[in-house]
């Protein structure tokens, strides 16, 4: 069984910085591409950033410069480091990722999602 676990979310204002954390863990074997997703109040799920097991990044323009995905494959944790929030980036938070179970298994994991709310 594997969880994904996020953290950081939660009140600030335009112009601060929050720091989110999804963990993984459970029966790993190894972690592929893993992606931090968000979704607005009435609005669908859409890609904020994606990092591969290599450390190649890629972000939507509407975060470009602002936010920072990195990862830490020792603690199989995936961070996204948010700056110059602002008021549209108000949404619950979630991690994914594609996860290998054993030699041949693998899945795609949803953390339970994270809350982060700008104020203006």
């Amino acid at each position: 069984q594997v969880q994904l676990v996020e953290s950081g979310g939660g009140l600030v204002q335009a112009g601060g910085s929050l720091r989110l954390s999804c963990a993984a863990s459970g029966s790993i074997f190894s972690i592929n591409n893993m992606v931090w997703y968000r979704q607005a109040p009435g609005k669908q799920r859409e890609l904020v950033a994606g990092i591969t097991s290599g450390g190649t990044t890629s972000y939507a323009d509407s975060v470009k410069g602002r936010f920072t995905i990195s990862r830490d494959n020792a603690k199989n944790t995936v961070y996204l480091q948010m700056n110059s929030l602002k008021p549209e980036d108000t949404a619950v938070y979630y991690c994914n990722a594609l996860i290998q179970t054993t030699a041949r298994s693998y899945a795609n994991y949803w953390g339970q999602g994270t809350p982060v709310t700008v104020s203006s």
